[in-house]
């Protein structure tokens, strides 16, 4: 089940990263000549109309191959006159970026989609700011807070949620605030000083905070969004998880995150089967994660990727012809260098997950 689970994920996320391609193609009259899911030898295929559809030996990927797109110009097929205005290399360039950026945007507004219905349909849980243990020696222990004690306001502010709770108190370091506790029917108003610690985040780097030793009792409730608010969440989502991808790769080359953190396929394949086996909105959220992933790591300038293509669009519209042969080879075959060495990095890291049994949390 757990290869079902990956295949299904991967399939989809490649279907919808080549269907990007696809549309817009065909949007602005660019004839497509196959659309693969998959590499390699045919397996099965059918066309209809100018396009044959293919599904293809090897899964991990897929192509759009369309009239005219060639890695190299001098390579480019011989094109009669009356095709070429459906050829992509005969396109005005805000044509063939648009085409190009089509596919990682496909991913990102897929994600967003995927987000808008699970919080459509589910709602946002979120813990509550009640107390369920107390540290010894704390201020909280020291001003007599208790399990059980729910926080509902910080000097002025309303508190509904812990994460509101514990962003107001990390904020404050060494500065005395005023919680409004409810312990029972009694409302309770505690002044205290939260300590200067040093906490690591989500990347490992330490960052002084403001703690008053207090975990939650994990007590959650779940709120309902309409329409128009989970469209707004959908999108911030979808834009803080984009956002903490391209940090993360940037805190990779900083060497802030271990390299050993990068996983493959195998990895991917194991997740998949862990989050379906968790449940539904579990697999989607995952699915969700990894096709922002796709989406942004395609879009960085490395030859071969879109980002590249982008990269080499870019260059061709400020020198207003593109670049030469010998540039482009050279910069594919750093691009594939790169990206097979990775590859190669990435499963090297999964086979030694699975012989040491270790698993990334």
């Amino acid at each position: 089940m757990t290869i079902i689970y990956a295949v299904v994920l991967l399939g989809i996320l490649i279907f919808v990263h080549e269907l990007g391609h696809f549309l817009v193609a065909k949007s602005v009259g660019v004839k497509v000549l196959k659309f693969s899911l998959g590499f390699g030898p045919k397996v099965i295929g059918k066309t209809y109309g100018d396009t044959e559809y293919l599904l293809s030996a090897f899964p991990l990927g897929g192509y759009v191959k369309m009239l005219g797109q060639e890695d190299m110009p001098s390579e480019a097929e011989e094109i009669s006159e009356s095709e070429k205005h459906r050829a992509y290399n005969f396109q005005p360039i805000w044509k063939r970026f648009s085409i190009i950026l089509s596919g990682p945007l496909f991913n990102l507004l897929f994600a967003g989609v995927l987000f808008f219905f699970m919080i459509a349909l589910n709602g946002v849980p979120f813990l509550l700011p009640e107390i369920g243990e107390v540290n010894a020696g704390s201020p909280a222990f020291q001003h007599g807070l208790a399990k059980g004690d729910r926080i509902i306001q910080i000097n002025s502010t309303p508190i509904n949620r812990w994460d509101d709770m514990t962003a107001m108190i990390h904020k404050s370091p060494g500065i005395e605030v005023t919680l409004k506790i409810k312990r029972g029917d009694e409302i309770i108003d505690i002044a205290l000083t939260p300590e200067k610690k040093v906490a690591k985040d989500i990347f490992g780097e330490g960052k002084e905070v403001g703690l008053i030793g207090i975990l939650p009792s994990g007590r959650s409730e779940t709120k309902k969004e309409g329409i128009a608010g989970a469209a707004v969440l959908a999108v911030t989502r979808t834009w803080d998880i984009s956002v903490l991808t391209v940090v993360s790769i940037i805190k990779l080359f900083q060497r802030i995150i271990p390299a050993d953190t990068i996983g493959g396929p195998i990895m991917i394949f194991q997740m998949a089967g862990q989050q379906a086996a968790q449940g539904a909105m579990n697999f989607f959220t995952f699915m969700a994660i990894i096709s922002i992933n796709l989406g942004v790591l395609n879009l960085f300038p490395v030859p071969v990727l879109d980002g590249g293509h982008l990269l080499f669009l870019g260059i061709e519209a400020v020198r207003r012809k593109p670049l030469s042969d010998k540039v482009i080879l050279m910069s594919q075959r750093v691009g594939i260098a790169l990206l097979v060495s990775l590859m190669v990095f990435a499963l090297y890291n999964d086979i030694g997950r699975l012989i040491s049994g270790k698993m990334l949390p």
